[in-house]
């Protein structure tokens, strides 16, 4: 095979992934719709319960603070708690950051919801 067969086809695999990105990137990008924090990665959710456990420190509000927990998933929120509390132990969050998260914990494991619908 010839050195120009090689320079078009090295062209043409260029020119194709060229033309793939663009086309990804600019003419139909991923677009996420309707997406919960659920699917958030572990770094994400802990701050997004650190965020949780700060507005419940301004609120004490524990129906609200569950409401916004219950965002994450069907786990209770106690459990997303203390998860949180073992992962910010781990990754070196603030002592204050750690107050604010066993304050939320303390809460929700003291949470009764309010049963006001019909059996």
């Amino acid at each position: 095979m010839k050195f120009s067969h090689w320079l078009i086809a090295l062209a043409a695999v260029l020119t194709g992934v060229a033309l793939g990105l663009f086309y990804g990137w600019v003419v139909q990008p991923v677009q996420y719709v309707d997406v919960t924090p659920g699917i958030l990665r572990a770094d994400y959710r802990a701050d997004y319960i650190l965020m949780v456990a700060e507005a419940h420190q301004q609120e004490q509000n524990a129906e609200m603070s569950a409401r916004r927990l219950a965002a994450l998933g069907s786990e209770a929120p106690a459990e997303m708690v203390a998860w949180a509390v073992e992962y910010a132990a781990q990754n070196g969050f603030s002592a204050a950051e750690m107050a604010l998260l066993r304050g939320l914990l303390n809460a929700m494991q003291t949470y009764q919801p309010q049963g006001g619908g019909a059996p």
